[in-house]
C-alpha cells in the first residue's frame, strides 16, 4: 500500500513539473512580449506601494520581486505564474488526501482541473486572478483544519489570517471566499460545537493588522481601486433588464466553460448520481467553499444589475474536482480509467497546443508589441541627447509600462505627475508616452514619434 502511494505522489510530481515546463516554454517562446496585465502589474512594481489605480498590490510585490532576482527576462514571468498555479494544485491535493486518505482519488481531484480552462490557457498572463490561486487554495485548506479540529490550533488560526490578508491584497473578490469561510464557521459554532473559541479572533485580528497599511493607502487615495472596481461591472449604467440579464448570462457562461470538466467526470464515473447527506461533515464543508462563493456573487448580479466578467471566477472553481470525486467516489467506474486518462492526457496537450498555434498565428495581439526594439530606439535617442539616467516614465501602464520594464535604468512608472512631483529626484531624467500630436505641442524637451505615438524626453543636455 506504501509503495502504491508513493507510486501517485510521483505521478501528481510528474504532472506539476510537466505543467509548469510546458506552460513557462510556450509562451517564452511564442510570444514576443509579456501581456498586458503582467506589463501592468510589472509598472506598478517599478514604483511599489501599497495600492494602485486598479488593484490593491499583491500582484505587483510578485512581479517585483522576481524583477529584482531576474530583471527583463520573459520566461521568468511565466515561470512566477505557473509556481502560483503548481501550488494551488499542491493545496488542493493535500487537502483531497486529508479528505478521501486515498492518493489515486486525490489525484484524479487534481486531475479534473486540467480541464477548466482558468488553470491551463488563461495562465500565462500573470494578473491578479492568478494571484489568488494559492492563497485561495490555502484559505481553504486551513479553514478545513479549523473545521475539521475539535481543539482549535492557534498555528491554523495564522495561517488563515494571514493567507486570507494576502489573497485579499490580490483581489478584493477574495472576498467571497472569506465571506464563504465565515458562514462556514458560523454554521459550525452555532449549529455543530454550539460554543465560541476566542482563537477564531486570531484569525480577524491577523487579517486586519495586515491589511491596515493599505487600508490607509486607500483612505489618502479617494478609495480609488473600490470606485474602479466598482465602474468595471458597468453598475452606474444599469437597467432594470440588467437583474435578470447579467445573473442569466453569468449562468450560461459558467456552464459553458465547464463542459470540457463535465465530460471528464463523466469519463470516471458509472452514473451521474449522488445523494445530499446533512450529516456529512465533508460534504457540508465542499458545498460550502466550492459553492457559496458562486452563489454570492450571483447575489451581487442579481441585487445590483452588475456585470460579472468570466476572468473573474478564475479561483473560483480550484476545489470542484474534489467536490465531483468525492460525491461521485462510490460510482466511480476503474475500468473506465483509461478512457479518462485518455481524455486528460488530450486537454493537456491540446491547451498549450492551442496556445502555440493562436500566438503563432494572430500577429497583432499585445504579446506580438515590439516593446524591447522600441525601448532600445529610445534609448539610443535618449543617450544621444542627454547625459543623465532615465528615472522616470509617465504614460498608460501599457506603452509607458513596457519602457519601464525593458529600459535598463528600470525607471519608475507613473501614470501622471499630479501630486507625484515632490516624489521625483531633480536629477533623474522623464519620458513622457502618449499621443503624439499633444505631445508635440507641449513637450519642453526632445520629442520624437514611434508609430503613431509621441515621446518626449526631458533631461539633463551634454
Amino acid at each position: 500500500m506504501d509503495g502504491f502511494k508513493r507510486n501517485i505522489n510521483n505521478i501528481f510530481l510528474i504532472f506539476i513539473f510537466s505543467h509548469l515546463i510546458i506552460w513557462t516554454s510556450v509562451p517564452s517562446l511564442t510570444n514576443n512580449n509579456l501581456p498586458l496585465d503582467l506589463i501592468e502589474a510589472l509598472a506598478w512594481g517599478s514604483n511599489l506601494d501599497w495600492g494602485f489605480n486598479k488593484h490593491p498590490p499583491g500582484s505587483a510585490f510578485f512581479t517585483e520581486m522576481f524583477y529584482r532576482i531576474f530583471g527583463p527576462q520573459d520566461w521568468a514571468y511565466y515561470l512566477l505564474s505557473q509556481i502560483f498555479v503548481i501550488i494551488a494544485f499542491f493545496y488542493v491535493f493535500k487537502l483531497s488526501n486529508e479528505i478521501f486518505k486515498n492518493s489515486l482519488l486525490s489525484l484524479m481531484s487534481v486531475l479534473l482541473l486540467e480541464s477548466i480552462y482558468f488553470y491551463n490557457f488563461t495562465t500565462p498572463e500573470f494578473n491578479v486572478n492568478v494571484c489568488q490561486l494559492p492563497f485561495w487554495a490555502m484559505v481553504v485548506y486551513y479553514s478545513w483544519k479549523i473545521y475539521n479540529k475539535n481543539h482549535i490550533s492557534v498555528l491554523d488560526c495564522i495561517f488563515l489570517g494571514l493567507f486570507g490578508a494576502i489573497g485579499f491584497l490580490s483581489k478584493y473578490l477574495f472576498l467571497y471566499l472569506l465571506l464563504s469561510v465565515f458562514f462556514l464557521f458560523i454554521y459550525l459554532i452555532f449549529k455543530k460545537i454550539k460554543k465560541f473559541d476566542f482563537k477564531y479572533l486570531i484569525i480577524f485580528e491577523i487579517f486586519i493588522v495586515i491589511l491596515i497599511p493599505h487600508l490607509i493607502w486607500l483612505n489618502n487615495n479617494d478609495y480609488v481601486t473600490i470606485s474602479y472596481g466598482l465602474k468595471r461591472t458597468g453598475l452606474e449604467q444599469s437597467t432594470f433588464i440588467d437583474h435578470i440579464k447579467y445573473p442569466l448570462l453569468f449562468i450560461i457562461k459558467q456552464i459553458g466553460l465547464l463542459i470540457p470538466f463535465f465530460v471528464l467526470v463523466f469519463l470516471l464515473v458509472k452514473k451521474i448520481r449522488f445523494k445530499f447527506n446533512i450529516k456529512d461533515k465533508k460534504l457540508i464543508f465542499l458545498t460550502f467553499v466550492n459553492f457559496m462563493p458562486i452563489i454570492l456573487m450571483l447575489i451581487t448580479s442579481v441585487i445590483t444589475g452588475s456585470r460579472i466578467r468570466t476572468m473573474w471566477m478564475t479561483p473560483f472553481y480550484l476545489f470542484f474536482g474534489l467536490f465531483a470525486v468525492y460525491v461521485f467516489q462510490s460510482k466511480i467506474n476503474l475500468k473506465k480509467i483509461k478512457n479518462f486518462l485518455y481524455g486528460f492526457i488530450f486537454l493537456f496537450f491540446l491547451s498549450p497546443a492551442l496556445y502555440a498555434y493562436i500566438s503563432i498565428k494572430e500577429t497583432n495581439k499585445r504579446t506580438d508589441y515590439f516593446g524591447k526594439e522600441i525601448s532600445e530606439l529610445v534609448e539610443r535617442r535618449w543617450n544621444k541627447n542627454f547625459s543623465n539616467e532615465i528615472m522616470y516614465v509617465v504614460g498608460d501602464e501599457w506603452y509607458a509600462g513596457n519602457l519601464s520594464y525593458h529600459l535598463p535604468s528600470r525607471p519608475k512608472w507613473f501614470l501622471d505627475l499630479k501630486d507625484n512631483i515632490n516624489k521625483l529626484n531633480p536629477k533623474g531624467g522623464i519620458i513622457y508616452v502618449g499621443n503624439s500630436e499633444i505631445l508635440k505641442e507641449i513637450c519642453l524637451g526632445d520629442f520624437g514619434k514611434i508609430d503613431r505615438l509621441g515621446y518626449c524626453m526631458i533631461g539633463s543636455k551634454y
